[in-house]
């Protein structure tokens, strides 16, 4: 009887660990790296909803922007034995041996929305826009709309060695190329956050005699554009005006700025991570399927003809 029991209770450890999937329960961990943006939050949201309607019991764990954090999550959930990670990584690289760990225990990875610099064979697939393209876009924009005159531009970029940060310069510098009467005279790191982009932009307009000599604002995020903007105003200059800003995200924040005439561009990045990714783990779980590398979402241009404040109202529900 003592066997049965011991036998009995091994089985129920195993199915909760192991087996959920099988049970009709699927067990996914998501480490989020925080946040610190609309758009960030945004990402969380919608991830939830989509866990909720597929009936999968996601396991949340917020990294307040560290990388040290991010490990620690993964580590408990193959500890736990979920089914498979979904991760948002903070920086591109140091994640090798942790996502070895995961590989050893059978657990897929999928990353969101960050690519990472690590042997493919660590993770199942990518689900990520083209960040190269988002950069581009941007910069093709400013380039057409600003003219034929000399354009000075200060950039916020984004957290430092995150794939965004890196893949969105590239992508900007790429579309100036060519055109030698634009020119990055400033770029600092705004972290993503509406804050710092206030604080580092303050420091560009006063090196800058007083933001006069800037032409036009590019920001990594849209948080980043509206901290920005608020420091154009408070120097007593006209955001959209005096200084272009264009950013990328589109988050409604950002839209109601267009509508009040204090940005001019932005470029989509959606939230819905989450949907191509639990679609690729239930083909990967069902049938070992294996999904091509890279999972590229949409990406879309907004300016002020697209009917900003409409765009907001429909941006807000979908979780900002």
């Amino acid at each position: 009887m003592k066997l049965k029991n011991a036998l009995l209770s091994a089985t129920v450890l195993a199915a909760c660990m192991f087996g959920s999937a099988s049970a009709g329960e699927l067990v996914v961990g998501f480490s989020q790296i925080g946040s610190e943006s609309g758009w960030r939050a945004a990402e969380t949201t919608v991830t939830k909803q989509e866990a909720e309607k597929r009936g999968v019991d996601l396991k949340f764990s917020d990294a307040q922007q560290k990388q040290e954090n991010q490990i620690k999550a993964l580590r408990s959930f193959v500890a736990q034995g979920v089914n498979a990670i979904f991760l948002a990584p903070v920086v591109e690289t140091g994640w090798d041996d942790v996502l070895k760990e995961a590989k050893e225990a059978e657990i897929p990875v999928i990353l969101l929305d960050r690519t990472i610099k690590a042997p493919d064979d660590l993770y199942l697939t990518a689900v990520t826009s083209d960040q190269v393209h988002e950069g581009k876009v941007a910069g093709e924009w400013l380039v057409k709309n600003a003219g034929d005159k000399k354009c000075n531009i200060v950039e916020l970029q984004g957290t430092t060695g995150s794939s965004p940060a890196i893949a969105r310069k590239k992508g900007f510098e790429e579309a100036l190329a060519g055109h030698d009467n634009f020119k990055i005279v400033r770029s600092q790191t705004g972290d993503f956050t509406r804050a710092k982009g206030k604080e580092v932009m303050e420091s560009f307009l006063k090196a800058e005699n007083g933001g006069k000599d800037i032409c036009a604002l590019y920001a990594h995020n849209d948080d980043m554009a509206v901290g920005g903007i608020q420091a154009i105003k408070e120097a007593g200059l006209k955001p959209g005006k005096d200084i272009l800003v264009v950013s990328i995200d589109a988050v409604p924040d950002i839209f109601q700025a267009m509508a009040a005439g204090e940005a001019n561009a932005t470029v989509e990045l959606t939230p819905n991570m989450a949907g191509p990714a639990f679609d690729v783990l239930d083909a990967y779980l069902k049938d070992k399927k294996e999904p091509p590398k890279w999972i590229q979402t949409e990406s879309k241009l907004y300016t002020p003809a697209d009917d900003p404040m409409k765009v907001y109202e429909a941006k807000k529900g979908l979780g900002y």
